[in-house]
């Protein structure tokens, strides 16, 4: 396969499904190169882990939206992501992560251990002799902590789950204007619900994410609060979901893995860092140089230049992993770029690693003779990778 046809599968549903062929076949073309209406693309560890912590290289924030799309703003779903921090510079940015990041500390994270691994106990107990695991536990058990974090009472979960899958399409380089239309619907569905939430926390506050961002001080507009409560939703369980999916699937295709992880659970860090690496829950951040751009081969981009970098293919670099299509929690120094990196490293990383660090020797221990039970369904997405369902039984 050419690297012109590598790409274009990429944006193709059988392309999609498996996307690391056509990776290798781009990384070994070139780091970087432009291609479908001059967009570059960005294929190595070396390259993305650089460009994901150089402050000339920013996210399409507001301003840029008004330049191609005035009115982004009357689709709600789109609105609450790019009002969010997820896509907006310093120094705005900085102003809204510190914000964040004061309530979202690594103490409180680190402190819900114990809840996590409760609702994990609970869903394991409560899982049917043949079940979807991804509705009967990958979706439920970050719903449940990033509800508990943010304050939302458990009744409203299911509810949430079905308005962030019609939400996050908007990260989706591709989609339907019916598509776009649920992400306007949903994100007008959400910004109602938290507009209430954060009337009730602000009489009444409470232990909670929302009320710390709610209160007097916090240093933001309503529109930035209500945008970053919705982030904070969706991005808080769709990448854990994905995630935990991702996991299983490979602990039931190499019962081997799931043995250690059952006699040794101390080995789960390791085990979700090779998870994240082999096959990430994010595929691709989006980027633009704010600034003439050194590629450090003699080249330079030229401001304005729209960067995609690719982390799973990063994540499969030889020359970052040697055999890098091995699941191997054993390798030296796995660090992959899953999380993206610099400013826009995401908040809530250590929160879904703690969930799967919790989760996986849970499974395996108290479900043995947990099996696959039928043909695992991948998600149709580019961007945000995982399964739509995997059916198992537990015994």
């Amino acid at each position: 396969m050419d690297f012109e046809t590598a790409l274009g599968s990429l944006f193709s549903p059988e392309g999609r499904r498996d996307p690391y062929p056509a990776y290798d076949v781009l990384r070994e073309h070139a780091p970087i190169f432009s291609g479908l209406d001059g967009r570059w693309f960005v294929t190595t560890h070396a390259l993305t882990s650089r460009l994901l912590r150089d402050p000339s290289v920013r996210v399409a924030d507001a301003a840029v939206y008004d330049s191609f799309w005035p009115d982004w703003r009357d689709n709600r779903g789109v609105a609450s992501i790019v009002q969010s921090m997820l896509l907006t510079n310093p120094p705005d940015h900085t102003r809204l992560r510190r914000a964040a990041a004061a309530t979202f500390t690594a103490r409180r994270v680190a402190g819900m251990r114990d809840m996590i691994t409760g609702q994990a106990t609970d869903l394991i107990t409560a899982m049917p002799a043949k079940a979807d695991f991804v509705s009967a536990f990958a979706y439920p058990l970050p719903i449940a902590v990033i509800c508990a974090l943010l304050g939302v009472p458990d009744t409203d979960r299911t509810w949430f789950r079905e308005q962030a899958a019609d939400l996050t399409v908007v990260l989706e380089p591709i989609s339907t204007e019916e598509e776009m239309a649920r992400a306007d619907t949903a994100g007008r569905e959400l910004e109602d619900y938290f507009i209430g939430l954060i009337a009730e926390r602000q009489k009444q506050p409470r232990e909670d994410l929302t009320s710390a961002l709610a209160a007097a001080g916090s240093g933001l507009t309503g529109q930035e609060l209500l945008a970053n409560l919705v982030l904070m939703l969706v991005a808080g369980f769709e990448t854990t979901t994905n995630l935990l999916g991702t996991g299983l699937k490979l602990l039931l295709d190499q019962p081997a893995q799931a043995d250690r992880l059952r006699a040794e659970p101390e080995l789960a860090p390791a085990f979700v860092e090779e998870t994240l690496r082999w096959d990430s829950p994010v595929q691709m951040a989006a980027r633009y140089a704010s600034e003439p751009l050194d590629l450090g081969d003699g080249r330079h981009l030229a401001p304005g230049a729209d960067l995609n970098l690719l982390l799973g293919s990063a994540n499969h670099d030889p020359e970052r992993y040697p055999d890098p299509h091995r699941f191997d929690p054993d390798r030296p120094n796995i660090q992959p770029v899953s999380f993206g990196g610099g400013a826009h490293y995401c908040l809530g990383a250590p929160l879904a690693r703690l969930e799967a660090q919790v989760a996986f020797p849970l499974l395996v221990s108290m479900l043995p003779k947990l099996a696959p039970a039928g043909e695992a369904r991948l998600r149709d997405r580019l961007v945000l990778r995982g399964y739509a369902e995997l059916p198992v039984t537990t015994s």
